[in-house]
């Protein structure tokens, strides 16, 4: 039922403008123009990111057609690598011993890999992220492939040389999908896991060359396509300007979050398995040598990423979402020794670390019943109610359980719980936000009016899913001047902007102007719910009147 729920009503709501337009657009630019070298986005050129998550949309476009429910069907594929290699890491992780409990080695891997899949699985983050954000989760998909075939190699030396092919084949495929981070991050964690036990030497039987060879012929390729017609511009912007100078300067980030930004983020983007993981730290002690290598690489894993964009001037929630993986699997072990045993140490940290997430569930259910259904509302949505209800009660029978110490029915209550605030959320939450989703209505509005020579402007709203609903390009202004310019000129146009950038810039277009569409939009931070004020309203305005219905 859990993995079942990825492949759910993925066409049934709209484009998410934060991040998903770009993904389901570009590849059907580049099949409409017959040009797979060149990304475009409201036909002009798109390099900041490398071709491989659109050449994925693009293959599944082809056999299945074009549609959003295609291009979510792709990423929820990559969302079942993820949770499949959370799983394998797990499994890994439990060496023969099993947690060192004896006799029960495949018993105790068996449990570790599904718990590993039914914890993440259930993540609330991974549920969502599957159906709006594809180019992260996939490059996380790769990124994850590659920790487990480098964990397999360690694991199963006799078949070494066929897991670090695999592995650097998942190299090339994560560089060609977001770039050096996907060789740079591996290549560190991997370096401090052989530091670590004093095996620095053994970076000679890593098949470098090899290696070198397998990522540069999946990842040159598209680079020399590219040089070959347009020289060094687009790859050196991508290089230098989207990665050094991002990491560097935080250009294109104007926000300022300080080192410690990511801890949180750990804990929410692995709930509720990343409860466990101060049990995993604590498990160190009693764990065989061959369970010790594995903890110490993904130990490594996570470190690595998590300090290398703490340090970063541009910080972004998504860039340590590679950790996930490795967090699960370090969950996932820690609750299948509480399985073999619930009286042990692993049962222990298992049901304190459930009756905390617990916890923290049942806040999060009593905080959207206020938020959602206390007088005064102002956001309305489907299934708020239920969502908050099985928030406080199954978060609350999940601490009853780990205070009787019970920490299995305690997991167990608390993932049925998650995975069933995760279906209401899909099947009832999703579809009503609808309303607050304005692209849909406010396109609908246009292709009824639109004409040839008419022009679509957007000013200071992002709304790139609005280039792929009319299917042409629009014209978008960061400045209030040429926004007016364009709206006053001898031709009809029409405009999307917020209310409030409408009654700025009113008076000051040379032309008459009237609202024909209007829609409130969620793009509003916590404060604003919570004192209760109106959603904002995005307009759709032209600069011809005449017999226009105005609203």
């Amino acid at each position: 039922m859990t993995l079942v729920l990825y492949f759910v009503d993925l066409g049934g709501t709209s484009i998410w403008d934060a991040n998903e337009a770009f993904y389901v657009e570009t590849p059907r630019e580049m099949l409409a123009a017959h040009d797979l070298i060149n990304p475009t986005f409201n036909g002009e050129p798109r390099f900041n990111k490398p071709v491989l998550s659109y050449w994925i949309v693009a293959g599944f476009y082809r056999l299945f057609g074009v549609s959003v429910g295609v291009q979510r069907l792709a990423i929820a594929l990559g969302a079942m690598l993820i949770i499949f290699s959370a799983s394998v890491l797990a499994r890994t992780l439990t060496g023969d011993a099993g947690l060192g409990i004896r006799d029960q080695g495949s018993a105790i891997r068996d449990s570790a890999f599904l718990w590993a899949a039914l914890g993440l699985a259930a993540s609330p983050r991974l549920v969502m992220f599957a159906r709006r954000i594809f180019i992260d989760v996939w490059i996380t998909a790769f990124m994850s492939l590659t920790l487990v075939c480098f964990a397999l190699a360690e694991r199963y030396p006799r078949r070494r040389r066929l897991l670090l092919i695999l592995m650097y084949v998942c190299v090339g495929l994560g560089t060609l999908t977001k770039g050096p981070v996907a060789i740079v991050l591996p290549a560190l964690a991997f370096g401090v896991y052989l530091l670590v036990h004093g095996e620095w030497r053994r970076v000679s039987q890593m098949m470098l060359p090899l290696g070198i060879v397998i990522v540069a012929a999946i990842v040159v390729p598209w680079y020399a396509a590219l040089h070959h017609q347009h020289g060094w511009t687009y790859i050196q912007q991508f290089f230098i300007g989207e990665n050094l100078e991002r990491y560097r300067s935080g250009v294109g980030s104007p926000q300022s979050r300080g080192i410690l930004y990511y801890v949180p983020i750990v804990f929410t983007d692995s709930f509720p398995w990343s409860f466990l993981l101060f049990a995993a730290a604590a498990w160190w002690r009693g764990a065989t040598v061959g369970e010790r290598r594995i903890q110490t690489l993904l130990w490594s894993w996570i470190a690595v990423i998590v300090l290398f964009f703490s340090f970063s001037a541009s910080k972004q929630d998504l860039y340590i979402y590679p950790i996930v993986p490795a967090v699960c699997a370090l969950g996932g072990a820690i609750v299948a020794g509480a399985d073999s045993d619930s009286r042990s140490r692993y049962g222990r940290w298992t049901g304190v670390a459930a009756g905390a997430a617990g916890a923290l569930l049942a806040l999060c259910g009593a905080a959207v019943l206020y938020l959602f259904e206390t007088s005064g509302r102002v956001y309305v949505l489907n299934g708020a109610t239920g969502v908050g209800i099985l928030g406080v009660c199954g978060g609350l029978a999940a601490l009853a359980c780990a205070i009787f110490r019970k920490p299995i029915a305690a997991s167990l209550v608390l993932l049925i719980a998650i995975v069933s605030l995760d279906w209401i959320f899909v099947v009832r939450v999703l579809p009503d936000f609808e309303r607050y989703k304005p692209v849909p209505a406010l396109s609908d509005a246009l292709r009824s009016r639109l004409e040839p020579g008419d022009v679509v402007a957007v000013y200071r709203e992002a709304v790139p899913s609005l280039v792929y609903y009319l299917r042409r390009h629009v014209n978008v202004y960061a400045d209030a001047e040429p926004f007016q310019n364009a709206m006053a000129a001898p031709r009809r146009v029409y405009g999307v902007l917020r209310e409030s950038d409408y009654m700025e810039l009113r008076s000051r277009i040379a032309r008459p102007t009237c609202v024909i569409e209007r829609r409130p939009t969620f793009d509003v931070r916590l404060g604003n719910i919570l004192r209760r004020d109106p959603p904002p309203e995005l307009l759709l305005i032209t600069n011809e009147c005449l017999g226009t219905r105005t609203r």
